[in-house]
């Protein structure tokens, strides 16, 4: 892993997409600065479409596919993809379970929630529950109550990780990367074998470890290094800053990489 402002002047030249990470990636302590929201159209301006692939739950990702200078947001860690339809005001929606299914997943969904709820006394459901289509969070508490929560979670059967915010679950054993695959070949024509190269990804968090070892063009913002004890992949580049301070240098590494407009 090395400083991101000592990479190569035409590193990132063959970069058409660039996936990022939401939270305390694009955010820096809950908040989206104005200097990150430009850095996602500078990209788009020049060519390159931007996915945000994310934890967060469907409602707040439906926003932001909506209005947000982005081609798509990959929601729920994988379980959906949402995208803004031609005429720039309707959402359509693919999930990664067929749609016959969706009504199953939630039932079980439900009743994992209720069965950690048992097992865990102390686990509170997250705020945004109520705005996920296709995944269950926990908030997270402390330490030994989180990892209470995951083994839970996977005790039955359930698809699980933490992040920064939550303890999350879901059915289906996907995660960001195969959907982001998926969303790649589906949507836009890439293969996987081309997607290694095309695509640059940044994030600051253990549950990215897939998509920092499958692409070429990682880089974790700075706050990263809390998490590199327990990340077996770590990103090839760090930024100087947190949050979106550093999205904001990978951005500007890409843009540099493209040379003049």
């Amino acid at each position: 892993m090395r400083d991101l402002s000592s990479s190569p002047s035409a590193h990132f030249a063959d970069v058409r997409f660039v996936l990022t990470d939401m939270d305390e990636t694009l955010t820096y302590q809950g908040r989206l600065h104005a200097s990150t929201y430009l850095a996602l159209e500078r990209l788009q301006h020049r060519g390159i479409r931007v996915i945000p692939v994310t934890a967060a739950p469907a409602g707040w990702c439906d926003q932001m596919a909506r209005m947000w200078p982005v081609d798509g947001v990959i929601a729920e860690n994988g379980g959906l993809f949402l995208q803004r339809d031609t005429d720039g005001h309707a959402v359509a929606r693919r999930f990664w379970h067929l749609a016959e299914d969706l009504a199953s997943v939630r039932e079980r969904l439900d009743t994992l929630s209720n069965t950690v709820r048992r097992e865990v006394p102390h686990a509170i459901l997250a705020d945004d529950q109520d705005f996920r289509l296709a995944s269950l969070a926990f908030r997270r508490t402390d330490r030994e109550t989180d990892t209470r929560i995951l083994d839970a979670l996977v005790g039955a059967g359930a698809d699980a990780t933490i992040n920064n915010l939550w303890v999350l679950a879901w059915f289906g054993g996907y995660n960001k990367l195969s959907m982001a695959l998926r969303v790649l070949q589906q949507t836009y024509g890439v293969e996987a074998a081309e997607a290694v190269r095309v695509v640059a990804y940044s994030r600051d968090s253990v549950n990215d470890a897939p998509m920092f070892e499958y692409f070429t063009h990682t880089a974790g913002v700075s706050t990263v290094v809390n998490d590199l004890p327990d990340l077996p992949v770590p990103p090839r580049w760090i930024t100087r800053g947190p949050g979106g301070a550093g999205f904001v240098e990978f951005a500007d590494a890409i843009l540099a990489s493209l040379g003049p407009a």
